[in-house]
């Protein structure tokens, strides 16, 4: 069996984001059970044409002329082409291939309300927001979705948005997002939270640090960088000289266990973003046995294991969590899902099933 995984962006070369990190755990963990695997993406600065990357062959096309994609999309005659997350690649994969089976994961579909919501608070620039929709959602993707062999979603709430968003017949099924679940997890002795995501606007790590000087015997761990360095250094600025706070950068998962190591002794994890899929921070710190604390509630992540935030009451969420330790109970409830539902082997089955199945269909 020949996989191609179309993606935006693969977790490496300077591009550290969650559909990343997602294709590159896929196609490691389907090259791991004997799968020849393969993927196509935008070629980043340092990346060259051809590389190779965790049993993975990954192809890089100019951002700037993005139609080259074809080339290496019939080059790679694969027998599934999984677009991990819908761009312009997944229409000139059909196109290009159109007798080959094609499937399509939706991580984080966007309608016109979030698209309005990253262009008022952009990570990097408002013209990179307005690019990024064109090769996204563009009309030929759009159409290209109802022609998919096979439609899914990481969640089941989005489950509903992209039938509607699509005008799609059949629901989308759900496909878990494979995650690694620890098993030698030890918390800190004494109380601390984490924040495991960029430093951009929409994420709103103010609401996280501003925390720290109302909560003086909790120690705050920070995660992640910016796109927008003079936004990152202001935030520093403002904030090194709160004690409990410690900034600790970006922590590379695929090269370092100190990303883990974080969660495994964090008792409470804070998403303080404005819109959210059901991103991987929230899996992974599930996965840890940490409460999660947030303003998005992405099946019930937040409600049923931790403390939804949805009036922005993070202060409020923080102390109810701390109190009685309830953050040890949720964060049990939250580690049984994962593991009963996104662990690595079992996530990874459910894909090998839905390939199978494709291929017999």
């Amino acid at each position: 069996m020949k996989i191609c995984l179309i993606s935006v962006e693969i977790f490496a070369w300077g591009k550290y984001g969650g559909f990343g990190r997602a294709a590159r755990t896929i196609g490691r963990e389907l090259s791991k059970r004997g799968i020849e695997v393969y993927a196509v993406v935008p070629r980043r600065k340092g990346q060259k044409a051809v590389e190779f990357l965790d049993g993975i062959t990954v192809y890089g096309f100019s951002p700037l002329f993005p139609w080259t994609a074809a080339k290496y999309i019939r080059d790679v005659n694969a027998d599934i082409y999984h677009s991990c997350e819908p761009s312009f690649t997944s229409y000139l994969a059909l196109r290009t291939m159109p007798h080959k089976k094609h499937m399509v994961t939706f991580r984080d579909p966007r309608d016109l309300k979030d698209w309005k919501m990253e262009f008022d608070l952009p990570s990097l620039n408002r013209l990179q927001v307005v690019h990024n929709y064109f090769f996204e959602n563009n009309i030929l993707v759009r159409k290209c979705i109802k022609k998919m062999d096979g439609v899914y979603a990481i969640a089941r709430y989005l489950i509903p948005k992209v039938k509607k968003m699509y005008r799609l017949p059949v629901d989308p099924v759900f496909l878990p997002t494979p995650v690694a679940v620890g098993e030698d997890i030890n918390k800190a002795t004494v109380p601390t939270v984490c924040y495991l995501a960029r430093l951009d606007r929409r994420k709103r790590p103010a609401l996280f640090l501003d925390l720290a000087e109302k909560f003086p015997h909790v120690d705050f761990l920070v995660a992640g960088k910016s796109r927008d360095r003079k936004w990152e250094s202001s935030l520093y600025e403002e904030y090194s000289r709160v004690p409990n706070i410690s900034f600790l950068g970006f922590l590379d998962q695929f090269h370092s266990d100190q990303h883990s190591r974080m969660r495994n002794k964090s008792w409470i994890m804070v998403n303080t973003a404005t819109r959210e899929a059901l991103p991987n921070s929230i899996l992974e710190s599930a996965a840890s046995k940490c409460a999660i604390l947030s303003h998005v509630d992405p099946d019930g992540f937040a409600s049923r294991f931790g403390y939804h935030a949805k009036d922005n009451n993070f202060e409020k969420g923080l102390q109810f969590l701390l109190q009685k330790e309830r953050w040890r109970t949720q964060g049990e409830k939250g580690y049984q899902y994962v593991k009963k539902t996104f662990e690595m082997n079992i996530a990874m089955r459910r894909h090998m099933e839905i390939y199978e199945q494709m291929l017999t269909r």
